[in-house]
């Protein structure tokens, strides 16, 4: 399963402490930021859990940022 959001992540130092967070709360979780997009996309991939978008964008707005899920 592959979920994809859009962010307003710019940093780069801010995408690898938000990705500390998502592995640390989400171990089935693969996550990876693509800060080139225009959409400053992650992109989460599990094959063993289903993805829970709700839990991943009150994780980036307890950190302060926004996310929202990409249509398909």
């Amino acid at each position: 399963m592959v979920e994809v959001f859009k962010t307003n992540v710019r940093a780069r130092r801010h995408a690898r402490l938000l990705l500390a967070q998502i592995h640390a709360n989400f171990r089935e979780y693969r996550a990876t930021f693509d800060l080139e997009d225009c959409d400053q996309i992650l992109r989460v991939e599990s094959r063993q859990a289903v993805i829970q978008p709700l839990g991943l964008i009150q994780l980036l707005q307890e950190a302060g940022f926004q996310a929202e899920v990409l249509p398909e």
